[in-house]
C-alpha cells in the first residue's frame, strides 16, 4: 500500500544516505534524487543509464489517481448496497457468515473513504497538503481497515466451513463461540497490527516538499523491515494460508459427499465459487507483497539494489498498489452481489 510504504528517516530531513534513500515509495525516491547533488545521485544509483528525472512520470500519477477514484467510487455504492440489502434482511434469519459479511463491508467502505486522499496526494506528486493531525488519520485509517479486511476473510472462510461440513452432517450450525465476539477480537487485533502506523505515522518535510509517511526512530533500517514483515506475514502469508486449507477441506468434504449422493453440479458449484474467492484474494494482494519483501531483501542486502528493482519498485509498485485496493470493490460482489439470497432480495426491491 501506497501510504505504509513512504519514506523512513532515522534522524532529521537532509540529504538521505544510501540506505535511507532505499526506503522512499515509488515516486518519492524521485525527489531525493532529483534535489540531491549530481555528485550524491551518482553515489546513490552507481547506475548511469538510469533517467533518475523520469520517476516523477505525471501520467503515471494520474492514471494511479484516476484508478483511485474509480476504485473508491465502485467501493461505496458496491458497500452501500450490502448495508442496504443487510437492512432489508434485518428481520430475517440471522447467520454467522453474514455478520461477518456487514463488517468486512465496513471495513471496505472505511477503507474506500481514505482513497480521495491518497489521490489528491499522488497527483500533487506525493507532496501531503492535509497537514500532520490527518497524516495520522488518514494513514491509521488505511492500513487498519487493510487488517480488518483481511482478518473478517479469515473468518468466513473457516465459517464456511464449519456451516457447509454441520449441515451435511446434519449436526448444529451454531459455532462454538459468540460471533460478535469474535468480530470484537479481529476488530482489537487489527487495531494493535495499525499501532506501529498510528505512533510513526507523520507529516514531515523532505527536501522541501511535506510528505506524509513513517518515520521511525533510530535505526529505521530494521525497524522498516520488521515493519513490512509484519504486514506481509499477518495480512497475506497467515491469511492466505488458513482460506486455502479451510477451502480445500471444504473441497474435500463435499467431493466425498457429492460420491455418497451423486450429486456433482453442487460440488462443480461451490469449487468454482472457491476457486474465484482464493484467486481474487491471491491476484489481487501478491503482487503488493512480493515487491515489499523483494524492498525487505535489499534492505538486509540479500540482494542487490540494481537497475532492475529501481524500475519495477517505481513503475511497477505503485499499480501493484491500484490492484490491492480494488479488493475492496470485489468483496461486495464476491461475497455478497453473487449470493442468490442477496440477488432475490435486490429484485424483490
Amino acid at each position: 500500500m501506497l501510504s505504509e510504504n513512504n519514506l523512513v528517516l532515522a534522524n532529521s530531513p537532509r540529504i538521505p544516505s544510501l540506505q535511507e534513500r532505499m526506503d522512499d515509495s515509488v515516486v518519492n525516491a524521485s525527489k531525493w534524487i532529483s534535489n540531491a547533488s549530481r555528485a550524491e545521485s551518482q553515489i546513490f544509483i552507481n547506475l548511469d543509464d538510469i533517467d533518475v528525472s523520469a520517476d516523477a512520470s505525471p501520467a503515471l500519477r494520474i492514471l494511479i489517481s484516476i484508478t483511485y477514484s474509480i476504485v473508491c467510487a465502485t467501493g461505496l455504492v458496491g458497500n452501500l448496497l450490502v448495508f442496504f440489502i443487510m437492512k432489508v434482511k434485518q428481520g430475517r434469519k440471522k447467520s454467522a457468515i453474514n455478520f461477518f459479511i456487514l463488517n468486512l463491508a465496513v471495513t471496505d467502505f472505511q477503507f474506500v473513504l481514505t482513497l480521495p486522499f491518497w489521490a489528491v496526494d499522488t497527483a500533487l506528486d506525493f507532496s501531503w497538503p492535509f497537514g500532520d493531525a490527518m497524516c495520522k488519520i488518514i494513514l491509521s485509517v488505511t492500513v487498519m481497515n487493510m487488517y480488518a479486511s483481511v482478518f473478517f476473510l479469515t473468518a468466513m472462510s473457516i465459517t464456511r466451513y464449519w456451516s457447509v461440513a454441520s449441515a451435511l452432517k446434519n449436526r448444529s450450525r451454531q459455532l462454538p463461540c459468540s460471533v460478535k465476539w469474535v468480530s470484537v477480537l479481529l476488530w482489537i487485533s487489527a487495531f494493535v497490527a495499525t499501532a506501529p502506523t498510528t505512533i510513526f505515522s507523520t507529516a514531515t518535510k523532505v527536501a522541501g516538499e511535506k510528505l506524509c509517511l513513517i518515520k521511525f526512530p533510530a535505526d529505521g533500517q530494521l525497524w522498516l523491515a520488521l515493519y513490512h514483515i509484519q504486514r506481509i506475514v499477518v495480512a497475506f502469508v497467515i491469511p492466505l494460508g488458513i482460506l486455502s486449507v479451510c477451502y480445500l477441506l471444504l473441497l474435500r468434504f463435499l467431493r466425498q459427499q457429492s460420491m455418497n449422493n451423486n450429486n456433482p453440479k453442487r460440488r462443480s458449484k461451490v469449487t468454482k465459487s472457491v476457486t474465484i474467492v482464493v484467486l481474487s484474494f491471491f491476484l489481487c494482494w501478491m503482487p503488493n507483497h512480493v515487491i515489499t519483501f523483494w524492498g525487505v531483501l535489499v534492505k538486509f542486502n540479500a540482494l542487490p539494489w540494481d537497475k532492475t528493482y529501481y524500475l519495477i519498485h517505481t513503475y511497477v509498485f505503485p499499480l501493484t498498489i491500484c490492484l490491492a485496493h480494488t479488493n475492496s470493490c470485489l468483496n461486495p460482489v464476491l461475497y455478497c452481489l453473487m449470493r442468490r439470497e442477496f440477488r432475490t432480495i435486490l429484485k424483490d426491491v
